[in-house]
């Protein structure tokens, strides 16, 4: 299943552009592929880099990465949620609250990617156990329609675009 299959009923128009960003892989291999990327490149940041500011207001390298491991744990327990047929209204959450508070500069970048690691081995399983019959399954989260197999794809596209703005902006 690629993101291909996808239909915009889905997700909120607002994701389309992780989407986009989410490449061509399957889910389970997209986020393998990705996940084993994103790990070579980050860990690739040079230690000086980790707590910087490209501005005053911007989040540091280790923030970023807490804010995607904060991220996929939202979007992933959403996905589980709707395979599960729960019919709860699934919150919004307020990244910019969570990176605040996070704590992310005080720690190591090997705990950092030990917990990314942890979280993307998790997201991989847990996708693995989905059925064909629950990945298009359609719940409601952040007051929008939501797929877990969207969820996959925008958890890929999210990753990239995050990447993305460290090359541009910090390194």
């Amino acid at each position: 299943m690629t993101k291909e299959d996808l239909s915009i009923d889905e997700y909120n128009p607002y994701y389309q552009q992780y989407i986009q960003k989410a490449g061509d892989a399957t889910i389970l291999n997209g986020l393998q592929e990705n996940g084993d990327a994103t790990i070579e490149f980050l860990e690739s940041i040079p230690e000086e880099k980790l707590e910087y500011r490209y501005q005053d207001n911007k989040w540091t390298v280790k923030e970023i990465i807490q804010h995607l491991i904060d991220t996929e744990r939202v979007f992933t327990y959403r996905a589980m949620c709707i395979a599960r047929k729960d019919k709860t209204l699934l919150p919004g959450y307020d990244q910019d609250e969570y990176a605040v508070n996070s704590e992310a500069n005080n720690r190591s970048m090997i705990s950092l990617m030990n917990e990314y690691k942890a979280v993307r081995l998790a997201s991989i399983i847990l996708f693995e156990s989905f059925s064909a019959e629950m990945l298009p399954r359609i719940g409601i989260a952040s007051n929008s329609n939501l797929s877990p197999r969207a969820v996959a794809f925008i958890t890929i596209g999210h990753e990239n675009h995050h990447c993305e703005i460290i090359k541009e902006r910090y390194l």
